[in-house]
């Protein structure tokens, strides 16, 4: 399995794509809830993202509704609303971790309907919130490390040194 990235009406191309280059990087699968910002085709997207795109588990879905209808499992939504820290929080193999549009986050109804699912990243209070691909690569690799990495090559080695 793979942890699940959940994009809710991305506005950025540039966050998007380096978003998909984390996924893929680390074997996440991207979601992607309509509406977004940008057409998917958009060259901003595309070089941030850079020449991995025939290799992401990309999934689009027209609103939350239709999200909520075809995925099931343990959610976790990001925001800077959340009481309970994100590394505090026990994530496991499938995870969904769900991210906001970047000029409002997560809608408050959905906050309020599933708080105790409600994670944030500790900041400074006069902050209003990190960069959204910097919040998902943050949460991912806590996710990750829970799990000790999983598959994830964990040891780098030299080129120019055989040993």
């Amino acid at each position: 399995m793979a942890m699940n990235i959940v994009l809710v009406e991305p506005e950025i191309p540039q966050n998007t794509g380096n978003i998909a280059r984390t996924c893929r990087a680390t074997g996440s699968v991207l979601h992607i809830v309509k509406p977004m910002g940008f057409t998917i085709d958009d060259k901003k997207l595309k070089r941030a993202g850079l020449d991995y795109w025939h290799e992401l588990d990309i999934r689009y879905y027209e609103n939350l509704e239709d999200f909520f209808e075809k995925c099931k499992g343990n959610f976790y939504f990001c925001s800077t609303k959340a009481k309970i820290r994100h590394s505090d929080a026990n994530y496991k193999d499938g995870d969904y971790l769900v991210f906001g549009k970047e000029t409002k986050g997560l809608p408050e109804d959905l906050l309020h309907a599933r708080y105790d699912e409600c994670v944030r990243i500790p900041m400074l209070p006069d902050i209003r919130s990190l960069n959204l691909s910097n919040a998902v690569a943050i949460v991912l690799y806590e996710a990750l490390r829970q799990q000790n990495f999983g598959n994830l090559e964990t040891q780098g080695h030299l080129t120019q040194y055989d040993d």
